[in-house]
């Protein structure tokens, strides 16, 4: 869903076209892919200086999804505990235990949200663009 302008200035009324060849569009369509954005989007943030968002890594992002899933499990586990302990029954897990569980699965989880992708795609992406759709023809 688009953000909403809050004034004139700053609400986008104005096209600027910009000629491409076949390559050049395709280029600018798989960078904008791997950036995660509109291709407009894309030139805006490359051609007014604002930096790019940050990406993860799709084994990243899935360690951070199933670290989630671990915690929602934990979650439940300390439920079970406390009310076993409200109840008089011994709890099946030191609740203690497992709220500094918790904890450390969150931190890794904002570390994870962190990180960078691998410096290998970074020099990938350092090249000039006529290396990278010449590569691919020969």
């Amino acid at each position: 869903m688009p953000k909403k302008c809050l004034s004139s200035a700053t609400k986008r009324t104005h096209n600027y076209p910009v000629r491409l060849s076949d390559i050049e569009l395709d280029w600018l369509r798989i960078k904008a892919q791997d950036a995660g954005m509109p291709a407009s989007e894309l030139i805006r943030r490359l051609t007014l200086g604002k930096p790019l968002p940050k990406r993860l890594s799709k084994i990243s992002l899935a360690t951070y999804i199933e670290l989630g899933r671990i915690g929602n499990n934990i979650n439940q586990l300390t439920k079970a505990a406390n009310i076993a302990i409200k109840v008089g029954y011994s709890p099946p897990a030191d609740p203690k235990l497992l709220s500094e569980l918790l904890e450390l699965l969150h931190q890794c989880r904002r570390q994870l949200a962190c990180v960078d992708v691998d410096n290998s795609d970074d020099d990938y992406e350092s090249e000039e663009p006529e290396d990278d759709w010449q590569a691919e023809e020969g």
